[in-house]
């Protein structure tokens, strides 16, 4: 068997490429590769006829109830997938079936979930994210709490390498939403009242920018560092530009001891990052304030920027007190001259739980889901901000066409980082960069330090 240390590290990267290449295009036609093209030749109504016949029965059972648990806040505006839509369309398609669904903050729904599942107890679906991450594919998979998918009709309609992304010693355990991407959202309108013709393509000409925005009366970047995960944020886009252009296998040379975290490029990518803060261009009480009040400050027009993914679409577009325009870029943390590259990553998904007394009419429901062309199907679609991962499932967020633009005609983009560490190395940073905007004397080296040792403490290989 293929060494787990070497299987992942180069699904990472294949991952991003493959997806992302495809996304921009009028199809989607989502394939690893030429060999892997000719294997995604089912449609999506072939993959909905050979689920056809599965959901007949679930239709005629007996009543069952489902649990589901998953991750986030319930929809700014109008009905919330998860809590409102997917229910009753499930309940629409199989009468006999209630879906019952909890949605937590992230934090708490980590330690529910591991301890519902711990105990036996956990729910029928739930939410884990790809590869090595916190509540990982790998993870789950091998702690036994999730059941193998590779059986399911639709797998030749995903991209291949979403799937690599959610598979452990090659069986799928989960269904990505689709493709994430790490970006700066901005306020075109303040952009252009400071004299910001264009979006950085450098660090320096970003830190100029900024200067500039902060010199207008206007805070550069507001982030809720209250909630310690936006950390990550910030700092997966600068290291998508410092630490991985000149070494692509850091992560995997990483496991086998060749790189450390303490090395000179992520005390760079760190460095980076602190400089936002010294500077004042983040919001000074950034600690006391969460996520969510961050992004209501940035929809209000009382800050130019804020980092994060393609899944806030909803709230960094949410109505506000100012009308404005939004715009979506990479944080650009390389040199003059230097390409910028994009931090993506396969997005989270939904797992079923190995051992749910309902395991066979859960997956009939998956087969329902992602069958490509049910109504539960389009309302997903239409519902889910990441770039899909189906075949025949064009872009509709236009705020991401340039960037996946870019990523599509260069290449250039790399996975969030904590993909491949294992679940505590990127809590650890998190906890040591925010002494850092604190006020505190901890350094760079010391913030990497401590990854490091949390990584040697934790990585088993």
């Amino acid at each position: 068997m293929k060494s787990l240390k070497s299987q992942v590290a180069g699904v990472a990267v294949a991952s991003l490429f493959t997806v992302a290449l495809a996304a921009c295009g009028s199809n989607n036609n989502n394939t690893a590769s030429p060999s892997a093209a000719s294997s995604s030749a089912a449609s999506p109504s072939a993959s909905a006829s050979a689920s056809a016949s599965p959901s007949s029965s679930a239709a005629s059972a007996e009543p069952v109830t489902l649990s589901m648990l998953v991750s986030g806040s319930k929809a700014a505006d109008g009905a919330d997938f998860e809590l409102d839509t997917l229910p009753k369309l499930v309940k629409e398609k199989f009468p006999n079936v209630t879906l019952e669904v909890q949605k937590l903050p992230d934090e708490q729904y980590y330690t529910s979930v591991k301890t519902k599942l711990a105990a036996g107890e956990g729910p029928d679906i739930f939410l884990v994210f790809p590869n090595m991450a916190n509540m990982g594919a790998i993870e789950v998979a091998k702690a036994g709490y999730a059941a193998d998918l590779s059986g399911l009709s639709f797998w030749n309609n995903v991209s291949k390498a979403a799937m690599n992304d959610m598979s452990y010693e090659g069986k799928p355990y989960a269904v990505a939403k689709g493709m994430d991407i790490l970006g700066t959202y901005y306020n075109k309108d303040l952009f252009a009242k400071a004299g910001i013709a264009e979006v950085p393509k450098d660090w320096d000409s970003f830190l100029a920018a900024s200067e500039k925005l902060k010199a207008s009366g206007v805070t550069p970047i507001v982030m809720g560092d209250k909630d310690p995960w936006v950390v990550q944020f910030g700092m997966y886009q600068l290291a998508a530009n410092t630490v991985y252009p000149s070494d692509p296998d850091f992560d995997k040379k990483l496991q086998t001891g060749e790189t450390q975290l303490t090395d000179a490029k992520w005390v760079e990518t760190v460095n980076q990052y602190k400089t936002l803060y010294d500077k004042g261009y983040v919001s000074k009480n950034s600690l006391g304030m969460a996520s969510a009040q961050a992004m209501q400050q940035f929809v209000d027009g009382k800050a130019a920027m804020i980092f994060t993914g393609t899944w806030d679409l909803p709230g960094v577009t949410a109505k506000g007190a100012a009308d404005f325009e939004r715009g979506f870029f990479s944080l650009p943390g390389n040199k003059a001259g230097e390409p910028v590259y994009a931090s993506a990553a396969t997005a989270a998904g939904y797992a079923l739980n190995a051992k749910s007394k309902h395991l066979d009419v859960a997956k009939q429901i998956f087969e329902y889901l992602y069958d490509g062309q049910s109504p539960l199907f389009q309302a997903w679609v239409a519902s889910n901000p990441s770039i899909s991962v189906f075949n025949g499932v064009t872009l509709k967020n236009d705020i991401f066409k340039d960037v996946l633009t870019e990523i599509q005609s260069t290449g250039h983009a790399f996975y969030f980082s904590n993909q491949m560490w294992p679940a505590g190395v990127s809590d650890v940073m998190q906890s040591k960069f925010a002494e850092i905007i604190g006020g505190k004397k901890t350094t760079a080296e010391d913030v990497t330090k401590a990854m490091q040792d949390k990584y040697k403490e934790l990585y088993k290989g």
